[in-house]
This record gives C-alpha cells, structure tokens and sequence, in this order.
C-alpha cells in the first residue's frame, strides 16, 4: 500500500534590510517529500507503522546544510506518535468492549473464550496436582526401598555378628577343652610317675613306722 505524499515548493527566505545584516541573503528550502498521516494508517499493524524521521537527515536530502531541519520533519514525527497513541488506545479498549458492548455473536465468543480459558486452567491445575501426586507416589516408594534395604543390611549384620559370636564360643569352648585335657594328661603322668617313684622307693621299706 503507496500512501500519497505531501510535496512542498521552494520557497525563498529574504532578510529585511532593517535587521543589522550588511547584506541580504536568500536562502532555498530543500522540497520535502513525507507520507501522509491519515486516520487509516491506525489500522495498521506494529510491523507496517509508518517510519519515524530524523529531523536532522531527513528524506531525499543528499547533502546537508543549516536548513535541513524543517517543522514538517517534526510534524510528521508527532502525527506518527499520534497515530501509535490511537493504535495502543484501540488495542486496549477492544480487550473489554466485547463482553459490555459487543453484539450477541461477540459476547457469546467471549464468554467461550471465558470457559475455555477457566477449562485450561483448570486442567493444568489437574495436571500439575497429578505430577505433584506422582512425585509424591514415588518419592514414596523410593523411601520404602531405601527402609527396606537398610533393614535388609541390617538384617544381615545381625545374622554375621552371630555368626562370628558363635564361631568365637566354638573356639573358646574348644581352647578350654583341649586345655582340660591337657590337664588332666599332665596329672596323670605326674600320678603315674609318682606309683612308679613309689614303687621303686618305697616310703617305708624297712618296716619301721607302723
């Protein structure tokens, strides 16, 4: 879409001779082409909005000089700054003109759109308690896993303490067995020795105490 645009002629500045100029100068105005700002263009989406001007540089000027800065390069930036203030109005005031004052097509879209949106909140609440359910459900079975294997560990230990316990009593019992009989060996040889002693040397050979 070629929007018109507004051309204005050259038109020459002379300075009276009242003024304290020695001599008079004629200055030329560079012809300026801008786009039109018509009640149109606020229709326009964000991306075709119409460009914004540097009043230093503006359009169609190849060179620059001290007359480059004209009121309509000022103008054009304010009609376009008007222009967005209608467009951000427009935006904001269609989000609640349906539901008030909208046609009956209108509000019953809006109120579909209503249940919809209530509908998706609710079903990512839904989703959300049941992921929240879900974690909980398995943090669950995580801890019973973690009881039951440190019960099983603890299990264990106990059944190889005793074990140790009962090998520890087998060897015990077996020492003071053996030492038993090492005991009772010993004190046989030595009754044995003594008999022999005795019957090599008697204690009363001669007769003599009665």
């Amino acid at each position: 879409m070629k929007l018109p645009a507004i051309r204005l002629n050259s038109t020459t500045l002379s300075i009276p001779r009242s003024t304290p100029v020695r001599q008079s100068r004629c200055l030329m105005v560079t012809p300026l082409t801008l786009p039109i700002m018509s009640p149109a263009s606020a229709a326009l989406p964000v991306s075709q909005s119409v460009p914004r001007l540097d009043p230093l540089h503006p359009p169609l000027a190849h060179r620059r000089t001290v007359s480059l800065e004209t009121p309509a390069v000022h103008h054009h930036n304010h009609q376009r700054a008007l222009v967005m203030q209608r467009k951000e109005h427009y935006r904001y005031h269609q989000v609640w003109r349906k539901p008030f004052y909208g046609s009956c097509t209108e509000r019953e879209e809006y109120r579909s759109e209503v249940r919809q949106h209530l509908k998706r909140q609710m079903e990512e609440k839904r989703a959300g308690l049941m992921l929240k359910l879900t974690s909980k459900a398995e943090e669950a079975e995580f801890l019973q896993e973690v009881d039951r294997l440190a019960l099983s560990n603890e299990k264990q230990q106990r059944i190889q303490h005793s074990r140790a316990l009962r090998h520890y009593r087998d060897e015990n019992k077996k020492l003071m067995e053996q030492s038993w009989r090492d005991r009772a060996l010993i004190r046989s040889q030595e009754a044995l020795m003594e008999r022999e002693l005795l019957r090599h040397n008697p204690i009363n050979s001669s007769g003599t105490l009665k």
